[in-house]
């Protein structure tokens, strides 16, 4: 851990704050439907063109019924056309390949992967997937799931900003303006920039090349082509993960440098870090956003020193076999990248609630594994997937000032709004889902012999396998540990019905919420009330979090990282 390693981390942080109220002030901008950006004389008359064609009114909004029908209806009909491409591709264009159509399990887990914007992928892409299947059945839901949750944050901010209200937006009109103004201009400049890089983008199937070292037939390789940079683009901006190559952000092609390593984290993070400021602008108040992003990065700083410190001080197991300790844990890792990038990638990733990850999970040692499983059952709200990380941060502020109101005797506000009994039913519902998911969905994989047989490790490291899948999947992440074979009936349903819940079990109540505040008139200013925009309330927001974790999932990590790191140090590793 040297100063070259410090100085990047600094230059991280840096970067990401030096983007965030940027951001924050142009998302003021696009959530608005009356907004104007300096986009508006090139698409505005797309955006009335679509508005006309699918017969919106934009001036008509929505209550938070209104808005979560038009959401599960839209989620549910992308999910089956996903479905449909990707269970028939042998039948559609762009497949030189000829691949065939997926099983219907994988494919019925694949939709609704995507359609909650999880990307858990069961299956190597560029060996599975046709060019039409990514571009059109996954692509499509990268661009619309990350508005989806994008619009679904903007919704609870609007419900928080307004007084005596009865609509918070409108669905039709977020999901169009998100696309337009935000997530197709972002992914076009980033994708751009990649491919500065020497990422690819073309439709050829294989590319066939000759190597230095051997002569003959065993003298060429075959590498997977296609249109990857775009691909790449959404799934960092919005939050999605998967990736084009089963190696994913490891692969030269998907990851050529490290100033493209260092841009895929920052795209990562950038528009939920832009929307703290912009909860922060819409309420009036841009210390209290600039104090949710300083818990998070708080939340962010712990997480990434643990992983860091534990992947650098390596395996004893590896040292009594003459591996130098000073290399530190460099299994599973690119040696152009090193142990401080792979370990900071990982890190962002995970808590960015993208599943992408340039080394393998699996290989990491037990705590510096434990540190992403963490902060998906945290509720992926360090930062998290693009809109999800602030709606759930906002869950946590709930009950951050409720704590706050118990603590003092007085009833609980939060920004000059009573909280009352509804609106803390709505947040534990929501905070909830988590626990019943993943440790629900772990304990019945614990006993059943179809969850069992696709274990690749035995004891805890199996069983911290199963608990990281249904963690991934419950918190909509989408990242896995490469030992667990998931291509089966048992982890094909389970973990899609996983997903569902971790997605619109959470965002129905976040709408709720929204639609209670909304109607809520504002308080009088007094004395007591509790601040929001200090280091005090910063502190006790990130004690929040990290104590509700702690109670809900230290006893399953005590069973599977916890128990493997003090075997480890003993030298006995199932």
């Amino acid at each position: 851990m040297n100063t070259a390693d410090w100085l990047q981390f600094a230059l991280f942080l840096l970067l990401l704050a030096a983007i965030t109220k940027p951001l924050g002030l142009y998302l003021v901008r696009v959530l608005d439907a009356q907004g104007v950006t300096f986009l508006d004389p090139l698409l505005k008359p797309l955006e009335r063109g679509t508005y006309a064609a699918m017969g919106i009114d934009p001036r008509r909004e929505q209550g938070w019924k209104g808005y979560v029908g038009a959401l599960l209806l839209f989620s549910f009909i992308g999910g089956l056309l996903t479905f449909l491409i990707l269970r028939y591709q042998h039948l559609l264009p762009l497949n030189p390949q000829r691949l065939p159509g997926l099983s219907p399990g994988l494919a019925f887990n694949t939709a609704v992967s995507f359609t909650t914007n999880t990307d858990w992928q069961s299956y190597s892409g560029e060996t599975t997937l046709s060019a039409f299947s990514q571009m059109v059945g996954l692509t499509f839901h990268q661009f619309v799931s990350a508005a989806v949750g994008i619009g679904v944050a903007a919704a609870l901010v609007r419900g928080i900003a307004r007084r005596s209200a009865q609509t918070i937006g409108n669905f039709w009109v977020d999901l169009i303006r998100i696309n337009y103004y935000l997530l197709l201009p972002l992914s076009l400049i980033l994708a751009i920039v990649l491919v500065s890089q020497g990422m690819i983008q073309n439709f050829k199937p294989y590319e066939t090349v000759r190597l230095v070292e051997a002569g003959g037939e065993a003298g060429a390789q075959t590498i997977a082509q296609g249109p990857m940079a775009s691909q790449v683009a959404i799934k960092l901006l919005g939050g999605n993960g998967g990736g084009f190559f089963n190696a994913n952000a490891a692969h030269p092609y998907e990851n050529p440098t490290p100033f493209s390593n260092l841009l895929q984290m920052l795209a990562i993070f950038a528009i939920g870090s832009g929307l703290t400021a912009y909860l922060g602008q819409s309420v009036g108040q841009p210390r209290h956003g600039w104090a949710l992003w300083s818990a998070m990065m708080l939340i962010l700083v712990g997480a990434v020193a643990l992983c860091w410190w534990a992947e650098a001080h390596g395996n004893p197991v590896h040292q009594q076999l003459g591996i130098a300790a000073a290399d530190g844990n460099m299994e599973g890792k690119e040696v152009r990248f090193g142990i401080f990038p792979s370990s900071l990638f990982t890190t962002v990733a995970t808590a960015g609630s993208c599943g992408a990850v340039n080394s393998a999970l699996d290989s990491y040692t037990p705590l510096g594994g434990a540190v992403p499983l963490l902060l998906m059952q945290l509720g992926e709200v360090v930062i998290g997937g693009a809109g999800s990380g602030l709606y759930g941060m906002l869950m946590f502020v709930l009950l951050t000032v409720f704590i706050a109101g118990l603590m003092v005797g007085r009833s609980p506000e939060y920004l000059r709004k009573r909280i009352g009994g509804f609106e803390i039913k709505m947040v534990m519902l929501s905070l909830l889902v988590l626990s019943f998911s993943i440790l629900g969905f772990t304990a019945a994989a614990s006993v059943s012999e179809g969850a069992l047989a696709g274990l690749g490790n035995a004891g805890p490291h199996g069983f911290g396998e199963m608990l990281h899948a249904y963690s991934s999947a419950s918190a909509n992440n989408g990242s896995a540990l490469a030992g667990l074979s998931t291509d089966t009936p048992w982890y094909n349903v389970t973990l899609a019905v996983a997903m569902l819940a971790g997605r619109f079990l959470t965002v129905v109540p976040a709408l709720a919420l929204a639609g209670s505040l909304a109607r809520k008139s504002t308080l009088a200013a007094g004395p007591g009330a509790f601040p929001v925009g200090g280091a005090t309330f910063t502190l006790l927001l990130a004690g929040t979090v990290l104590l509700v974790g702690a109670l809900n999932f230290l006893p399953a990590l005590a069973l599977g990282p916890i128990v493997e790191h003090f075997l480890m140090n003993h030298g006995n590793l199932f």
